[in-house]
């Protein structure tokens, strides 16, 4: 019975990638895996044969065999490489390409698995006014999480004890296990992976080498910082297992809203009411800034929403450049609480300002003159 052709069980071109020909047979595979098929004598054959497949097209040499002579070229029968037919390392091909299935990683002669793993990385979610943003400074943290413990130095054992080798996988942290015509490898139970057992463990840690502490760390948050900015701490997260190295501290900056500015990046905004008299005639104004006051001089005839720009008074960034603007946006307030006196002479500007209305109020006698011809030209 003649072979199917390598590439068309795979399912992909002759001129195909590493990468193509590796995810075509992990797809079948995961497919007519025996495991995923108990007794299925064709899902074991299919899986025979694309097993088979791949360990050619994933050999530089016996796939340019195989290109060039077929299947003579690498069965034995041309001088090619089998001698005999398929003979390939199975737990090879798990250790490459399929072995995170089975829980494994080991190739053909096993990698063995050390317990020693690095802590875990934290996150602190930190909250800063503008102000300690946009200056910088310094703050207190308090951090729930794992660090070494000191009564064993982080092994486990018992001072004076130390772990020994599992006897079960001969400190590789894995077993192998044989199904059928292949062997696949599978997390030791014994040692659950580690490779040593501690058979007197520390009464400190209960053998974990890691006990729960708060730690206080003092951090200095640099000057122009925003929220959604992040800070890393080296080594500042959970202490690692067995010796291992600790993770990272990531401080997570958020800036709270203030009661008079807005930041947008490295300007920042704000309203400030002025009375419609210094709006008309003009004046100086007091303008907060993060530095202290500023005067700002208010031109004659100013509207309401009029931005003002103050160079240099907003926020330097925290990677460099220029500093930003402070912008300043004017709102004209109604006058309230208006005595009798005040009415009067009110309707007298009124008034007095009615001829030429044009003139005093060019927005409002532009505006409605587009109301006037909107409704003219609807009839």
């Amino acid at each position: 019975m003649s072979k199917q052709d390598y590439y068309e069980l795979l399912g992909v071109a002759r001129d195909a990638s590493d990468r193509d020909i590796k995810k075509a047979y992990r797809r079948l595979a995961m497919k007519y895996h025996p495991d995923r098929n108990p007794d299925d004598k064709e899902a074991e054959d299919k899986f025979k044969e694309i097993s088979e497949a791949y360990e050619v097209l994933s050999d530089a040499q016996k796939k340019a065999a195989y290109d060039q002579f077929g299947h003579a070229g690498v069965d034995g029968q041309g001088g090619g490489f089998g001698g005999g037919g398929f003979e390939g390392n199975f737990s090879d091909i798990f250790g490459d390409v399929f072995g995170d299935i089975f829980g494994g990683g080991g190739g053909g002669g096993g990698r063995r698995r050390s317990g020693v793993q690095r802590g875990a990385d934290l996150r602190y979610n930190l909250d800063l006014s503008l102000e300690e943003a946009v200056r910088g400074c310094e703050k207190t943290l308090e951090i729930p999480t794992l660090v070494g413990c000191e009564v064993c130095d982080g092994s486990g054992a018992k001072p004076g004890t130390s772990a020994k080798t599992c006897s079960t996988c001969g400190g590789m942290g894995q077993v192998r296990m044989q199904q059928g015509f292949f062997s696949v490898q599978q997390t030791c139970p014994t040692c659950r992976g580690e490779g040593k057992v501690i058979s007197d463990p520390c009464d400190a840690c209960h053998g974990q080498g890691r006990v729960e502490k708060t730690k206080t760390l003092q951090v200095k948050i640099p000057a122009g910082v925003d929220t959604g900015d992040r800070i890393r701490l080296t080594g500042e997260g959970e202490a690692g297992s067995h010796g291992g190295p600790a993770g990272d501290l990531y401080v997570q900056v958020h800036v709270r809203e203030h009661p008079i500015f807005q930041r947008d990046g490295k300007h920042l905004y704000c309203e400030v009411p002025i009375s419609f008299v210094d709006a008309a005639l003009g004046g100086e104004l007091d303008v907060p800034t993060l530095d202290g006051r500023v005067k700002l001089k208010i031109p004659a005839e100013t509207q309401t929403g009029k931005l003002f720009r103050l160079r240099g008074k907003g926020v330097a960034p925290v990677r460099g450049g220029s500093t930003g603007d402070l912008m300043v946006k004017v709102a004209i307030e109604t006058p309230v609480n208006l005595n009798s006196r005040q009415r009067e002479l009110l309707r007298e500007f009124a008034e007095a300002t009615a001829e030429g209305n044009s003139k005093h109020s060019p927005k409002k006698h532009g505006f409605f003159d587009s109301v006037k011809k909107f409704f003219e030209d609807m009839t």
